[in-house]
């Protein structure tokens, strides 16, 4: 595994325990879950009461013994005890029973929360590093009841009640001897320091720990890949993925086991400091018996209410140093949702797509370069797609096609010049009104784990079936589906629903076009959505295309140039530039790098050498 690099500064978390705690009080009410903070405090204060009884059970008790009290005296007071003992615990059993529900309800919230802001962030956020890692980490801190987004509340209702129970407990021991609270303040706040600073190495290296985890994730994910599956049994990756695995898990756990030498510190010197202030207040106590200065029930109550004092001090202690560890994730989760936007997601000028409408995108010197890369991968790019126009980009692999329709949809942003929707610049948009403006059919697509009908339009609540079944008809699908027992309800997705189809590359392929058709946005997006179909095809679904999406402003891109021939207009990228433009036939008449790659790509297209087409052309496009 490579070593990961150690930042020379480590973060510190951007929220106080105070703000966390106020963030998940706001969040549960106005999630609609109040129950959770009202049944909350009354847990705390019926854990109070239950310690109280049992504090003064045996003491009083032992003082009606002592002091010679009747025998029904002696058994009402033993019963009225156990009954509240009864009533108390009872209570309190129903209460944390009940409150669980309201708990994992707040969680959930914040799961979606999470979920709408990796759908939804701004587009340059999915590739960038830091807003993955804190994605990763978040989910980790949501991911079960143990983890902190659900487990606070357990924390806070405990700190409640040993707050409580610390107050009430002050009042009886300041009778006895005030240097004894002195004492174990002391010690406690000394062993919580140390807990406090040892317990942050996690967060302190959170960014190392994430990038162990998504290694192990992505290793997992590669061996559970169907579309894998048949080269792992082919080439024999199992192994080397079963050897990758081991190295990650290794690497994983020596990061963890390096944390538990840590935290172990902050173990012992709890230890140390929990058996000095037991001993100095046990050894006040018996000396007060010894000077006949406390009778026997009195020594009773006190001795055990020392060492409730010292559970409730080290519940404070101990609960404000899990709370602080909570805490930490908390605002990891917080961060991640408050990750900064470079999109005007929320606000910006309102837009709204008419589909017969006519729009024209315009790039006005436009470049733009990667964070970190030391070129630029498209420069000083001046392009107009006109109302209505269908216009074909093509260019060898890493010329920058890919990059040119980002900018066009909107998912980044040029570094330099600007792109204009009917003269405005659209960073100036709501970013999510401009992406309304798109039907795309890319060449990695997304399937849904639903019907085919929901996956065509993208809404399993609101459908127009009639339109589903025109746009699958227009897409070529349709005998497929009217074959299938269930025809458009049949689900896909195996990993989710047991006994989905799979449909081939081809049929996925059409099923996206599908679904493109559906949306019926002004503008038609094509990125080598048939690179998995071989050539005749893929030119017959392009003409399909052409057909379908008339009038419509179109950008398809291809790396079979015979493919978009059909197109009004014809760009060729060339080292991030735009070198050769035309129609079909004006750029082979121009006789340039164009002419050459049709030349020597349309050989293969000739009878008898058709099942070398996709192989060979693969190699001379790459």
């Amino acid at each position: 595994m490579k070593k990961m690099a150690k930042k020379e500064k480590t973060p510190k978390p951007k929220y106080s325990m105070g703000q966390n705690t106020w963030f998940m009080i706001k969040l549960a009410w106005t999630s609609g879950e109040k129950k959770v903070l009202v049944l909350s405090l009354l847990s705390a204060i019926l854990t109070v009461t239950l310690n109280l009884i049992k504090l003064y059970i045996s003491p009083t008790i032992l003082s009606a013994v002592e002091r010679h009290a009747p025998v029904s005296e002696l058994l009402s007071t033993i019963g009225g005890f156990v009954l509240g003992l009864m009533l108390v615990s009872a209570a309190s059993a129903y209460v944390n029973a009940n409150t669980i529900f309201g708990r994992i309800s707040v969680r959930c919230e914040i799961i979606n929360l999470l979920n709408r802001k990796a759908a939804t962030t701004s587009y340059p956020n999915v590739d960038d590093d830091g807003f993955r890692k804190l994605l990763t980490k978040s989910g980790e801190c949501v991911n079960s009841n143990q983890n902190a987004a659900e487990a606070v509340w357990t924390t806070l209702t405990a700190l409640t009640a040993n707050l409580l129970g610390f107050m009430i407990y002050v009042t009886l021991l300041t009778s006895v001897q005030p240097l004894l609270i002195l004492v174990i303040l002391a010690t406690t706040g000394i062993s919580y320091f140390i807990g406090n600073y040892l317990n942050g190495y996690g967060y302190h290296h959170r960014e190392e720990e994430a990038e162990y985890q998504r290694h192990m994730e992505y290793i997992s994910g590669c061996a559970r890949d169907l579309s894998a599956a048949k080269d792992i049994r082919i080439f024999g990756l199992s192994s080397w993925l079963e050897d990758l695995h081991r190295k990650a898990m290794g690497a994983f756990t020596g990061f963890h086991s390096k944390a538990q030498s840590v935290y172990i510190w902050a173990k012992i010197a709890d230890l140390i400091l929990a058996f000095l202030r037991n001993g100095i207040a046990y050894a006040y106590l018996i000396g007060l018996v010894i000077g006949n200065r406390l009778g026997v029930a009195e020594f009773l109550l006190f001795f055990t209410a020392v060492g409730g004092f010292t559970e409730w001090v080290s519940g404070i202690l101990g609960g404000f140093n899990t709370l602080y560890k909570q805490s930490l994730d908390l605002s990891t989760v917080r961060e991640c949702l408050e990750y900064d936007e470079p999109f005007q997601l929320e606000g910006g000028e309102h837009l709204e797509a008419e589909a017969d409408r006519r729009y024209e995108i315009r790039l006005e010197h436009v470049s733009y370069r990667y964070p970190g890369a030391e070129k630029d991968t498209l420069a000083d790019i001046n392009l107009t797609l006109h109302s209505g126009e269908k216009l074909a980009v093509v260019g060898l692999n890493g010329a920058g096609k890919t990059t040119l329709i980002k900018l066009i949809c909107g998912f980044l942003d040029p570094t330099q010049g600007r792109v204009l929707l009917d003269g405005t610049d659209i960073r100036k948009f709501n970013r999510a009104d401009y992406y309304t403006m798109f039907s795309a059919v890319f060449q990695n697509f997304s399937l849904l784990a639903g019907t085919i009908a929901a996956n065509v339009a993208q809404d399993d609540t609101d459908m127009d079936m009639e339109r589903v079944k025109e746009c699958i008809d227009k897409a070529g699908l349709r005998t497929k589906i009217e074959s299938l027992p269930d025809r458009y309800e049949t689900y896909l997705n195996r990993s989710v629903y047991e006994g989905a189809i799979l449909l081939s590359g081809g049929e996925t392929q059409r099923l996206m076009l599908a679904r493109a058709l559906y949306k019926n946005a002004p503008f038609l997006v094509l990125d080598e959505p048939t690179a998995a179909l071989d050539p005749i095809a893929e030119s017959e679904m392009y003409q399909k295309y052409s057909e379908i999406t008339d009038g419509k402003s179109s950008v398809y891109i291809s790396h079979r140039l015979a493919s978009t021939r059909f197109c009004d207009r014809i760009i060729l990228i060339e080292h991030g530039k735009i070198s050769e433009e035309g129609t079909h036939g004006e750029l082979l008449a121009l006789g340039g790098k164009y002419a050459d790659l049709y030349a020597i790509q349309s050989k293969y297209y000739r009878e008898g050498e058709g099942d070398h087409a996709k192989e060979s052309e693969t190699q001379i496009m790459e």
